[in-house]
């Protein structure tokens, strides 16, 4: 597994087999198409974003060790210890970081596999399924020529959860795309993940987007 030298690994290492089962068991997250996930390669492995659990809930659906991008304030308190050792990246949402993006592409041209939220922060509306999509995701991508792995994450973030649920869709490439075209396929793909989600977990969309105004 290709993994970035300039990033820490051993927390991911260390804490993956110990907390996968434990949030396995308390969630109880239904875990769908998880096999489209490449092995190996580079990779971006994107979806919506609704609770600051989500990142969990995609690294207990592969083996490999994904690096995600996260707002540079988990980095200054307390917890910093735990994002540095797990190999996330800071990102300062102030401004168009290009030290984070730089971290990230080094990921991505060493074959490593990149988490990250293409609506760039927690969507709390009770309105919209998704907030508007920057355009990050695809512009690494097509700098990388990096597959893309969208998901989509619905349902309720509680003790023994009967309707949480996570959907991997079909891997893409940009390839010939703008990526004002690619970010449009990627915002419809994982619309539509979310809504077959919610059809096969008996979910309405009122109930999806009330319960994330709740959620953390």
């Amino acid at each position: 597994m290709a993994t970035n030298k300039k990033l820490n690994t051993w927390g991911y290492k260390l804490f993956r087999p110990i907390l996968g089962p434990i949030f396995r068991f308390y969630y109880n997250p239904k875990i769908m198409n998880a096999e489209v996930i490449p092995k190996d390669g580079t990779i971006l492995i994107v979806g919506n974003h609704k609770h600051i659990m989500d990142q969990c809930s995609v690294i207990i659906s592969t083996k490999r060790l994904i690096h995600y991008m996260a707002k540079k304030e988990y980095f200054d308190g307390k917890a910093s210890w735990f994002f540095k050792a797990t190999g996330c990246i800071p990102v300062d949402r102030s401004i168009h970081d290009d030290n984070a993006k730089s971290a990230a592409l080094d990921v991505l041209k060493d074959g490593g596999a990149i988490g990250l939220f293409p609506e760039g922060t927690r969507n709390k509306t009770n309105d919209k399924l998704l907030l508007d999509f920057k355009f990050g995701t695809v512009s690494m991508a097509s700098k990388t020529d990096a597959t893309i792995i969208p998901y989509a994450i619905t349902g309720d973030y509680c003790f023994r959860s009967k309707n949480l649920m996570i959907r991997f869709g079909k891997p893409f490439k940009i390839d010939k795309m703008t990526l004002e075209e690619a970010n449009e396929k990627l915002y419809k793909e994982i619309e539509s993940l979310m809504k077959k989600n919610l059809k096969e977990s008996n979910r309405t969309l009122e109930e999806e987007l009330n319960s994330r105004c709740q959620d953390a």
